[in-house]
């Protein structure tokens, strides 16, 4: 890098009033961590997080995709989200939307100043591509006020930068807790529910038919194709280069949302515990940091109690939970342990068994 273009990046970050680190309000930016999965088929059935961590897809459309964890990606980046269309949905209903989507706690966002006279600007940046020429939407949409502000970008077939200012909001203050306060909308496809009224780019609004303005439908054919990674959200009317963080602070970041404990191997173990019964054992999983909340469980696979041989696990609930701790009840069929007694709970003979917490917003 020349003198220059060093001098113009260090003006960059001076004029965002931030030097160092931690510019970037969204998490997994950068589409480094997929807990769940690294792909998922027929989406679009269902308000879901399919893939990449912190990125809801929020559908109402006869439309499907399958979205996956792409090695494609611009220089400096390994990793996108990728959208396949694989279901068209050509006749758009007027209250149809497909949007991805990332939610951001209330005290996260504090520093926008939203509400007041001196609300910030919010600058967003991402990279995107897809398959044709399309004009999607962004927008920042204020859950505790019911206020909406969009403005649309272009995708074509090459890795393109996007950047967009949006209007600090003087109304509308976001509450200061761990709830849902703001969320990034990308809208992918929309029905007249959502363009019938008049769209005013980068303007703050509280109008349903306001939000959208003629955008690209994505599944307007099983063709379709579209990547997004490098996605930045930072105070000030000034875009920073990327802030990349390693894996283990992005994934520790995302445990904050949903944790996955998996199996390397056949048998392998995620916790101990202790047998109240000889069918019964009560096994702690200790969470990786505080999560959002106090999370709900689901599993996979097939899971074991184990003291002297293995005891496959026929029902499986949480008995006690708080953001720091769970207690799995874990109810065997085979019998073999005895109350009091130590207990080991892992897979059994299932490498893809899985246990996973979710706080997510």
């Amino acid at each position: 890098m020349t003198k220059a273009a060093e001098l113009a990046k260090m003006g960059e970050v001076l004029t965002n009033s931030q030097i160092g680190g931690r510019r970037n309000i969204v998490i997994n930016g950068g589409m480094q961590i997929s807990q769940r999965a690294t792909s998922a088929t027929g989406v679009g059935s269902g308000f879901a997080y399919p893939t990449l961590d912190r990125y809801k897809i929020v559908p109402s459309t006869s439309g499907r995709a399958t979205m996956s964890q792409s090695t494609d990606a611009p220089d400096g980046f390994a990793n996108s989200l990728k959208l396949e269309c694989t279901t068209a949905d050509t006749s758009i209903a007027a209250g149809e939307y497909f949007n991805i989507r990332q939610s951001l706690e209330g005290q996260d966002v504090q520093q926008l100043k939203k509400g007041t006279s001196s609300a910030e600007k919010i600058t967003v940046s991402f990279y995107v591509k897809g398959n044709a020429s399309a004009t999607y939407l962004l927008e920042l949409s204020d859950q505790d006020n019911t206020r909406y502000n969009g403005q649309t970008f272009a995708v074509t077939t090459s890795w393109n930068r996007i950047v967009l200012t949006y209007n600090g909001d003087t109304s509308g203050v976001l509450d200061n807790d761990n709830a849902r306060s703001l969320d990034l909308n990308f809208w992918l496809h929309g029905g007249s529910t959502y363009t019938g009224g008049t769209f005013t780019s980068n303007t703050w609004h509280g109008t349903d038919n306001q939000r959208l303005a003629s955008i690209t439908s994505f599944f307007d054919s099983t063709d379709r194709e579209f990547f997004i990674t490098g996605l930045q959200m930072e105070v000030g009317s000034q875009a920073t280069p990327f802030e990349h963080r390693s894996f283990g602070e992005e994934l520790a970041l995302c445990q904050r949302y949903f944790y996955k404990t998996q199996s390397d191997s056949t048998y392998d173990f995620f916790s101990n515990g202790v047998a109240v019964s000889s069918t019964l054992a009560y096994n702690g999983i200790a969470l990786p940091c505080k999560m959002r909340s106090a999370p709900t469980l689901t599993t996979s696979g097939n899971l074991r109690n184990y003291r002297n041989g293995g005891s496959a696990i026929t029902t499986i609930a949480i008995n006690h939970t708080s953001a720091y701790f769970c207690v799995l009840e874990c109810t065997s069929s085979g019998g073999g342990l005895t109350a009091g007694d130590g207990n080991l709970f892992g897979a059994n003979n299932d490498a893809d068994a899985a246990v996973m917490l979710s706080a997510e917003l």
